[in-house]
Order: C-alpha cells, then sequence, then structure tokens
C-alpha cells in the first residue's frame, strides 16, 4: 500500500467519521428546535443557523469520502460495451472532471470565505466565512482523492463510474 493511498483511507475515514458526527448533530438540533417550538413555544433563533451549518458540513465530508470509495452517482451502462483499454480512458476522463469541479468548489469557496470574512452570523456571533469552511477543506479531500485514483487505479475503477 503506498504512503498516498495510506494517507487518502485515513482522511477518508475521518472525514466520514466527521459526516457522521454532523448528521448525528443535525438530528439532535432539528428535533430540539422542533420541540422548543412546538411544546415550548419558545423557538431558539440559532438552531436554523446550526442546522444548516451542519448539513453544509454532512453533504461536503460525505461527498469527499464517496468519491474515494467510488460511490458518486455513475451512468456505466454504456461504458461497459467499449473495450477495456477505453474504459481506463473514460475512467481518467471522470476522475479529471471531478478534479476539475473540486478545484472550482474550493477557489469558489475561498473565495466565498473571504468575501464574508468580516460578516457575521447574528445568531451565532461568529463569521460568516464558517459557511465556507467545509467546502474548503472538501475540495482538498476530492483533489487528493482523485490524485489517488488516478495514480492507483482499482481493477474495476472502470466498471466503478
Amino acid at each position: 500500500m503506498s504512503g498516498l493511498t495510506l494517507v487518502s483511507a485515513h482522511l477518508s475515514r475521518w472525514a466520514l467519521a466527521i459526516a457522521s458526527l454532523c448528521l448525528a448533530g443535525l438530528g439532535v438540533v432539528v428535533i430540539y428546535g422542533v420541540v422548543m417550538r412546538y411544546v415550548f413555544n419558545n423557538a431558539p433563533p440559532y438552531v436554523e443557523q446550526v442546522a444548516l451549518l451542519l448539513v453544509i458540513s454532512v453533504a461536503m465530508f460525505g461527498a469527499a469520502a464517496g468519491v474515494r470509495e467510488a460511490g458518486h452517482i455513475g451512468l456505466d451502462s454504456a461504458v461497459l460495451l467499449l473495450p477495456e483499454r477505453v474504459q481506463r480512458w473514460v475512467a481518467v476522463g471522470v476522475d479529471l472532471m471531478i478534479m476539475l469541479f473540486a478545484a472550482v468548489l474550493f477557489w469558489g469557496s475561498v473565495q466565498m470565505g473571504l468575501s464574508t470574512y468580516h460578516d457575521t452570523i447574528p445568531t451565532l456571533g461568529i463569521s460568516e466565512a464558517f459557511r465556507y469552511l467545509p467546502p474548503v477543506v472538501a475540495g482538498v479531500l476530492i483533489i487528493l482523492f482523485s490524485v489517488e485514483r488516478l495514480l492507483h487505479p482499482a481493477p474495476e475503477a472502470a466498471a466503478q463510474h
């Protein structure tokens, strides 16, 4: 196992663990908000913003882990009809497009984070830039995982796309 594969495996597990914790936290926060609103008629103002941050985190870290495991949506029925060599080139093309998407995600999120750094989420008292931290980290992870897939393709890589 290469060093890149080992690092990627650990980072993927961490990304999935963070996504799982955020999903559990989201459930708790939403239930708390609903109970406070409908049972006690006292809706906390921060619940919606915390839930939004958690949803962003679940989506971004889950997507990053999914890229490493080739869990993204793929329409491979036509690709499987192609010769093996062509299937490999299609897989490379898919990984390159995923890397391009991740680079755009990273760059756009960095720019949005920098532009909103001085703004505050009123109900939380933290910078708006925190909303863009999960996509920045996910962009880096997706690029890393795509590089790993390009350098160390699985034998069935073409069938996974």
